[in-house]
């Protein structure tokens, strides 16, 4: 059976026909609306380095995990752990706690309050945040050793996923740290927690040293 183009039978099947793929596409996740984005390098490599060993594969013993540093990119999914079946924290910890591990996932939201107006959370609640002595064009991470040590980067295992809540997913991306981990970017900008915040919604780190901010949905400074 057909219909005249621009017949009210016609729209209503082209109206139910998108109504579907929007179903299907909450139904599948990342298989139907997610995208994978592959890892940078979080700096040039030596020129001297290149005849070594490539850039873009550091040696396997550099991945905290055992696993072998091949780029198999950052899964984003543009939908929460919650919304594809997960509970828990995906491996995130809190506060002074060290990341041994990568986590399997990390949720990055979106949420507004007085100090900071629009700003990132992850899964654990723990405010996020940015340091303006890193780069975003290109994303580079300027934060190590003892740095990073106050300031945990935000880090997910090799092909692990990102979990969305008001952020758009073309903001995030990966970057592979020195040390061979994978730190999540949010508009270029590496995002990090502050050891300094123990509880929900604590943001201790914010304006510290002049330089460090919670991170906006985008990659902006956080401000009310």
């Amino acid at each position: 059976m057909t219909f005249p183009s621009n017949s009210p039978a016609r729209g209503s099947l082209r109206r139910a026909a998108v109504a579907s793929a929007l179903v299907l596409c909450g139904v599948a996740g990342l298989a139907a609306c997610g995208k994978t984005v592959s890892v940078t390098d979080a700096s040039p490599a030596p020129a001297a380095a290149a005849t070594s060993a490539p850039a873009s594969q550091p040696p396997a013993a550099t991945a905290p995990s055992g696993q072998p540093s091949s780029n198999s990119g950052l899964q984003v999914v543009d939908s929460t752990a919650a919304q594809n079946g997960l509970t828990g924290n995906g491996g995130t910890v809190v506060g002074l706690a060290v990341q041994e591990t990568p986590p399997k996932w990390v949720q990055l939201s979106a949420v507004t309050s007085p100090r900071l107006g629009s700003h990132l959370i992850n899964v654990n609640q723990a405010t996020l945040y940015r340091f303006d002595q890193d780069t975003a064009q290109p994303s580079q991470s300027n934060c190590a050793g003892d740095c990073a040590a106050k300031w945990p980067p935000v880090t997910v295992q090799e092909g692990g996923k990102a979990y969305l809540a008001g952020v758009d997913p073309s903001q995030v991306g990966a970057i592979r740290r020195p040390d061979g981990t994978i730190q999540v970017t949010v508009g270029g900008w590496p995002i990090y927690r502050f050891s300094g915040d123990s509880g929900p919604g604590d943001a201790n780190g914010q304006g510290i040293g002049g330089t460090w901010f919670a991170v906006g949905p985008t990659g902006q400074k956080a401000t009310p």
